[in-house]
């Protein structure tokens, strides 16, 4: 066994946890279709959000640690719910009015308000694509519209109609009172008006897998379950999907998890084993909603990819994934500098401590080096005393401080430099309040302008840090942290910062000085 797969046996990390925890479901024979099929569900009726994904990132991750741990193959499945009618009209759209006419359709027979493809349905599911390709996932596309249409769901389907008193009891305890009169398990497509019909059955023929209803104009009708002519209500479709699939494995928000016993028994119903599952907590805008894909709050993917790199967001999806997350901006410089701290961490560590370190499952064991020189939280600083536009003028600064870096020879570098200086002109520079210092302060400031002024040694980020703590013990700061709170609320306009040794060391002593000058003379109020 590989000092890998070993370490991988034990580790405390959750991806391995859950991976040994599926691989007890083969423990006696290996899967009679070949594979072990993780899956992820996907509701299109709207854009695509960053919990989304959240969801694959770390399914993915739990499938690479299983093929650590075991030589069974596997395969991910992307399962989009594009035959759901779309019951409201997203408030992210355009030309919104457009679609009104079109509830209850399925999205995939509601025109792309977009104008770009031949459906909604059709527009979400390219953007799930590209999104999910940006990352470069591995999986498999399902549409739900071509599952059922195409006929691969009619086994389970018929099943369902020959099974339907089963299934229902189990819909009916979950169910309030009123509810339960018009309830069923299949939603027909209406033949005319192309409409998911949310009405209670006359009929289910398992003998001949037909349906009858009337309409909402009081007209009765029968069609057959298979052949995408009828869908299932949505909790009885997950657990049927898990049977069709024969899926083994799928994660869920918290917002599912009261459902998952229905889910269980309604794939067993049908013929199928329950999957293994992993209930994650929910993703929280600033003011603490949940994120929705409807109305668009929170961070997207392709806003978090303009400020920072897709592996720091897939940093920030590892972690606590049973604890609730804030999705907002501010999140974002952590999670920067917290995967870099990673990446520098691994090529020191044992098989043991890489196997519970986030950057393993990140990039699957195969991990890249940081070159990240200066923390995006300095870069941050140093965009805002610099005045910086572009990464040129970044550059200037970084070079002094690193002389070996380049833009080639630190590529990762180069693109947070770029990414500091949008981040701060779109988040800091609106909310800097710069404040004068108090007497105390103001002595203290001058103090250690002159101390640097003076200063002929090395001026690395040890020796500055050191001379900038000298000043506030000298100058009776308890706790020190204060002194370091008032250097950036009057010289940064923010009340915490990076080690301000490092950003002197950044920045410049000589510019240093001249930016405490201005502090103290209001020039940067």
């Amino acid at each position: 066994m590989s000092d890998l797969r070993e370490a991988a046996m034990t580790s405390k990390a959750w991806p391995f946890e859950e991976a040994r925890r599926l691989l007890k479901r083969y423990e006696k024979k290996p899967p009679e279709k070949g594979y072990v099929l993780f899956e992820t569900g996907y509701g299109p009726s709207g854009l695509p959000h960053i919990g989304t994904f959240g969801e694959v990132a770390r399914t993915t991750m739990i499938r690479r640690a299983f093929e650590v741990i075991s030589d069974i193959p596997t395969k991910l499945i992307c399962f989009s719910d594009d035959l759901d009618g779309m019951r409201k009209v997203p408030g992210n759209v355009p030309n919104p009015e457009m679609l009104r006419e079109h509830l209850q359709r399925p999205l995939t027979d509601v025109p792309d308000p977009f104008g770009t493809h031949d459906s909604f349905g059709a527009h979400n599911n390219a953007m799930l694509n590209r999104f999910l390709d940006t990352f470069g996932f591995e999986y498999e596309f399902i549409s739900s519209t071509e599952f059922y249409r195409s006929g691969k769901f009619d086994e389970v389907l018929l099943r369902a109609a020959e099974r339907y008193d089963a299934v229902m009891e189990v819909m009916l305890k979950s169910l309030r009172d009123e509810r339960r009169e018009t309830y069923s398990i299949f939603l027909p497509i209406h033949p005319d008006t192309g409409r998911v019909l949310y009405v209670p059955m006359k009929n289910v023929d398992a003998a001949r897998g037909e349906i009858t209803f009337d309409d909402e104009d009081g007209r009765e009708i029968t069609l057959p379950v298979t052949g995408g002519n009828v869908k299932l209500q949505w909790k009885p479709d997950f657990g049927a999907r898990w049977a069709a699939l024969d899926v083994d494995f799928e994660m869920y928000g918290k917002d599912h998890s009261t459902n998952t016993p229905i889910y269980d028994r309604i794939c067993e119903i049908l013929g199928g084993k329950k999957p293994e599952h992993f209930t994650y907590e929910l993703f929280l805008d600033a003011d603490g909603h949940k994120i929705s894909k409807t109305t668009g709050n929170g961070v997207s993917i392709d806003e978090w990819l303009t400020y920072a790199s897709s592996e720091s967001l897939s940093y920030f999806m590892y972690l606590k994934p049973k604890t609730a997350k804030r999705m907002h901006f501010d999140v974002i410089p952590k999670a920067v500098d917290e995967y870099h701290q990673q990446l520098r961490a691994y090529p020191t560590q044992d098989a043991t401590q890489q196997a519970n370190n986030p950057v393993w499952h990140i990039h699957s064991g195969d991990v890249p080096q940081s070159h990240m020189v200066v923390p995006f939280s300095m870069l941050l600083n140093l965009a805002s005393a610099a005045g910086a536009e572009d990464k040129d003028t970044m550059w200037a600064f970084i070079k002094r401080y690193a002389p070996d870096a380049t833009p080639e020879t630190h590529p990762d570098l180069d693109q947070a430099a770029g990414f500091a200086v949008r981040y701060y002109e779109d988040f800091v520079k609106p909310t800097k309040t710069f404040r004068a210092p108090d007497e105390k302060e103001r002595a203290a400031m001058e103090d250690l302008a002159s101390r640097l002024a003076a200063h002929d040694g090395p001026n690395d980020d040890e020796t500055l840090q050191t001379i900038v703590f000298a000043v506030g013990k000298d100058h009776g700061f308890d706790p020190l942290r204060d002194w370091f709170k008032a250097l950036y609320e009057v010289l940064l306009g923010q009340s915490q910062g990076p080690r301000f040794g490092g950003f002197v060391a950044l920045y410049g002593v000589d510019e240093s000085v001249a930016l405490i000058g201005k502090g103290l003379s209001g020039e940067l109020s």
